[in-house]
């Protein structure tokens, strides 16, 4: 049995040794990572490893990215406060309550009924309040509530879908890793008017992205 205050405690070691020890120097990022209790979004079982550096498993073959992943995804986005964004693949919840911190909106959808209403049980016992989870193909992006200024995708693609590249508003980000099943580049895509412009990040391993624009299951 681990107490709130080692917990605490914990938290605050993965942010200076994993996170900003590694680089990230987004202070609201570095906060945000600070305020979200990271073990609510772990299965009991594993709520001891939560603030270890990598990821856990969260039931159906699918996992929690690892804290400093999370991070940087979230600081590459390049967040101010005021904006819409979508993350496709809810998983646990944990990058969606980050998000919260960083947006004033954030939309997350998941194609696994069991983690949608896992994550969504989870953010609102936490008292997430700007989070909306939908249950759907994420790889279609999430068309309805469109444009976004960020898009960060928490499952590997075999390529940047066209769909969410087009629900970016101008000067949006799209943070996605690309790749094979097995390992894959993370990139960021940015809109610039009717242009795209991407860079690669560094090598990552997600599950796949399953979907009509991903992968088959």
């Amino acid at each position: 049995m681990v107490d709130k205050d080692d917990f605490a405690s914990q938290r605050e070691r993965m942010v200076q040794n994993q996170i900003a020890g590694r680089g990230i120097r987004d202070e609201r990022v570095l906060e945000a990572m600070r305020s979200i209790p990271r073990h609510a979004f772990v299965p009991r079982e594993y709520r001891h490893l939560a603030y270890a550096d990598g990821p856990l498993p969260i039931g159906a073959g699918q996992t929690i990215s690892q804290p400093y992943i999370v991070a940087l995804m979230a600081e590459l986005l390049g967040l101010q406060g005021d904006e819409k964004v979508l993350e496709v693949g809810t998983g646990s919840g944990y990058q969606a309550a980050v998000l919260s911190c960083l947006a004033r909106q954030v939309h997350t959808i998941e194609r696994l009924a069991s983690l949608a209403e896992q994550a969504e049980r989870t953010l609102q016992a936490l008292k997430i309040d700007n989070v909306q989870v939908h249950l759907g193909d994420g790889t279609l992006g999430l068309i309805e509530y469109a444009p976004y200024r960020g898009i960060v995708v928490s499952a590997g693609a075999p390529s940047a879908p066209r769909a969410m590249l087009d629900q970016l508003e101008d000067g949006g980000a799209l943070v996605i890793p690309v790749g094979k099943r097995s390992g894959q580049v993370l990139e960021r895509w940015q809109r610039e008017g009717d242009q795209f412009k991407h860079e690669d990040i560094l090598t990552v391993a997600f599950v796949p992205l399953v979907g009509q624009a991903g992968w088959k299951e």
